[in-house]
């Protein structure tokens, strides 16, 4: 079983997601369903760009994703970043942004969705993403963790894109135990964080920092239920006296 994310920016404008397109996104979601999708979800509004997660067997894993890219074309304000889908290897461009980990079979799975938003900041977010990669790697209850960033242009099911031109890379971790989802997903933002001119993001905010900057916008997926890790980050991180 995966959990795969596909992100893409496919608003009309550079800085922000209008309220029709989260609200056209959301009414399909339950398209995925349809096609055997267990769980499925709009997790990531970040700056103007988009993600939708899923839970799905291995075998539709390809059904899936078409199904979620389908998505993303009927609802487009702008094509955007499916311009850049090729079925020719060599000739994908700047496209859509796909992340896969391995999933637990079982009652309960969860999952942590990092995605990332550049205004300016194109040069070393893949650098950012693929620390927080890396932070989550091996720690205790992660079940699966994404490729790290450039390292895959294969989107099963859908096509290629390019490594180098896509730019707003999306990172999923899949977590077996609900306490260790605090304990990952704030190593993650840490990890993140460290970098310079990165900001970390609530869900739909638009992009309003200054050029050359990363926003990262953290959710997870619980048993079906998407929840925005930066309000209780930002609680947790409160300094008190």
């Amino acid at each position: 079983m995966k959990v795969v994310a596909i992100g893409a920016d496919i608003s009309n404008n550079d800085v922000s997601v209008s309220p029709s397109l989260v609200e056209n996104i959301e009414r399909d979601i339950p398209n995925l369903l349809e096609l055997g999708a267990r769980k499925a979800a709009l997790t990531n509004i970040t700056g103007d760009d988009i993600v939708i997660t899923a839970f799905v067997e291995d075998e539709l894993l390809e059904t899936v994703n078409a199904g979620i890219v389908k998505i993303l074309r009927d609802n487009a304000e702008d094509s955007g970043d499916l311009d850049g889908i090729s079925q020719d290897p060599n000739k994908g461009g700047e496209g859509i942004s796909y992340a896969e980990a391995n999933l637990e079979d079982g009652l309960y799975q969860d999952a942590i969705v990092m995605a990332f938003d550049t205004y300016g900041g194109e040069a070393f977010v893949a650098d950012v993403a693929n620390s927080a990669i890396e932070a989550a790697s091996g720690m205790n209850a992660v079940t699966g963790v994404s490729d790290k960033i450039g390292s895959r242009t294969d989107i099963p099911g859908v096509g290629y894109v390019s490594s180098n031109d896509t730019d707003d890379p999306v990172v999923v971790v899949s977590v077996n135990e609900l306490e260790q989802i605090a304990v990952v997903a704030s190593t993650m933002i840490g990890a993140a964080l460290g970098h310079k001119n990165t900001y970390l993001v609530r869900r739909h905010t638009a992009c309003n920092v200054l050029p050359g900057s990363v926003l990262v916008s953290v959710t997870a997926l619980m048993n079906g239920n998407m929840i925005d890790l930066s309000i209780p980050f930002e609680n947790k991180t409160r300094i008190l006296g």
